[in-house]
């Protein structure tokens, strides 16, 4: 229940016919207290134990990269997700402060005019497309989350 893992899953490993991916394999060792070399079968008797050591020492450090790798990128993702989330906001409440006081501004000034062109441009672009892009990564943070 811990790993969400089904019965199929499990007897397909016992018969051979598929493995666990490295993630759910550092997951299993942590939840069973067993060394991935262990649950890799190294604890069988086999004519080449040494052989064997060596190749569940080396697959349980090439595990333990990937699963290092699976979580820094996940944070990376978490990270520029969350960024995205407050960007929004901040520029949200940027734009309620200015609440289209640029609009009053003298436009006989050709800069003048050209700046309020784009300040409003990019208001009106921003308040259409900004819900979606906040509801993107609050989706993806969501989705993303640490579970257990």
């Amino acid at each position: 229940m811990k790993l969400n893992v089904v019965r199929q899953a499990v007897s397909k490993w016992e018969r051979g016919l598929s493995v666990p991916d490295a993630d759910l394999l550092i997951a299993l060792s942590e939840a069973t207290e067993t060394p991935v070399s262990e649950l890799l079968g190294e604890s069988a008797p086999a004519p080449k134990a040494d052989g064997l050591e060596a190749l569940g020492a080396k697959l349980e450090v090439v595990n333990l990269q990937l699963a290092r790798q699976s979580e820094a990128r996940r944070r990376v993702i978490r990270g520029v997700l969350a960024a995205a989330c407050a960007a929004v906001v901040l520029i949200f409440a940027c734009l309620a402060i200015l609440s289209g006081s640029y609009l009053g501004w003298d436009l006989d000034d050709p800069e003048t005019a050209v700046a309020v062109a784009a300040l409003h441009a990019f208001e009106w672009a921003f308040v259409r497309l900004a819900p979606f892009v906040l509801a993107g990564a609050a989706v993806g943070l969501f989705l993303i989350r640490k579970r257990g």
